[in-house]
C-alpha cells in the first residue's frame, strides 16, 4: 500500500494499527508505507509466524524494526536471541543474518519496520 495524496500536497492519513480482519493471515503481511531510493517504510503483521529452520534473512540495507504490538523472538547467526515485547525497537545492520523464531498470535504483532541504505 503507497501513499496516496488526497488533494494536492495532502496525504492520506491511516492508522498504524488498523488489520482488515477479512485479509489471510497464513503469510506475513506487508504493507509499504513509503518507499524512495534511500528508504522504503513498511507496516509488517504477523500471526504466528516463523522462518524456516534452516533458513537465514539477510537484508542488502540496514533495517530498524519496533514491535507496536504483540511479542516476537529474533535468533541471529552468532546464536544470540532477543525477545520482543511492545514498544521495543532495535537496529539489524545491512548483511546480518538472522530469524524470526516466533510471533504472537493474539495480539498479532504489528511492526514497523525501516529500511535504509
Amino acid at each position: 500500500m503507497a501513499w496516496n495524496l488526497c488533494r494536492k500536497g495532502i496525504v492520506c492519513m491511516n492508522n498504524i494499527f488498523s488489520i482488515n480482519q477479512d485479509l489471510d493471515f497464513k503469510n506475513e503481511l506487508f504493507f509499504e508505507l513509503f518507499k524512495n531510493d534511500n528508504c522504503l517504510i513498511e507496516k509488517i503483521v504477523s500471526s504466528g509466524q516463523s522462518t524456516n529452520e534452516n533458513e537465514w534473512l539477510e537484508e542488502d540495507s540496514n533495517e530498524f524494526v519496533i514491535l507496536l504490538q504483540g511479542e516476537s523472538e529474533l535468533k541471529f547467526e552468532t546464536g544470540e536471541k532477543i525477545v520482543l515485547k511492545k514498544g521495543d525497537y532495535l537496529l539489524i545492520p545491512a548483511k546480518t543474518k538472522h530469524r524470526v523464531n516466533y510471533t504472537s498470535l493474539n495480539p498479532q504483532c504489528i511492526w514497523l519496520a525501516i529500511h535504509i541504505k
